[in-house]
């Protein structure tokens, strides 16, 4: 099983960004962590910033990719392109994040991905991603 995970804008800053918010854990550390646990699994890890790239990653996945666990941050909340892509690719996205995006601002409840993902998994933290991966696993049993 392969499974990429696409991290959007400022998780590239995950260890010391907002710790109260996102705790003190570069991503890339946690990545080995998650290597490391689903030794069975092939984990692809791809980060931007960049609205077009990680559109561009989800469209790459289609053929490569069993599963795709996307964090697409701020994006969630504002971008149509990225639930366009999501929608528009066969391969099964879990939406994931770190916080529980219902218990800050209002803006931050309104996903466009949601709507098109297999599922949501929020608020538990770094853990979200573990969950991800497990559902992609589950589901293949």
């Amino acid at each position: 099983m392969k499974i990429l995970i696409i991290n959007g804008p400022n998780l590239n800053l995950l260890g010391t960004r907002e710790p109260d918010t996102y705790g003190n854990k570069k991503f890339e550390d946690y990545f080995v962590d998650l290597q490391l646990k689903f030794g069975e699994v092939e984990l692809s890890y791809f980060q931007s910033n960049i609205e077009g790239e990680i559109i561009d990653e989800l469209h790459r996945a289609v053929g490569e990719f069993d599963g795709v666990v996307l964090n697409a941050a701020a994006y969630t909340h504002t971008s149509v392109g990225i639930g366009d892509a999501v929608k528009a690719i066969e391969v099964p996205v879990v939406e994931v994040h770190i916080s529980n995006t219902h218990s800050r601002e209002e803006f931050r409840h309104k996903s466009f991905i949601a709507p098109v993902a297999k599922g949501v998994i929020l608020g538990f933290g770094l853990q979200s991603y573990d969950l991800a991966i497990q559902s992609f696993i589950n589901s293949k049993k």
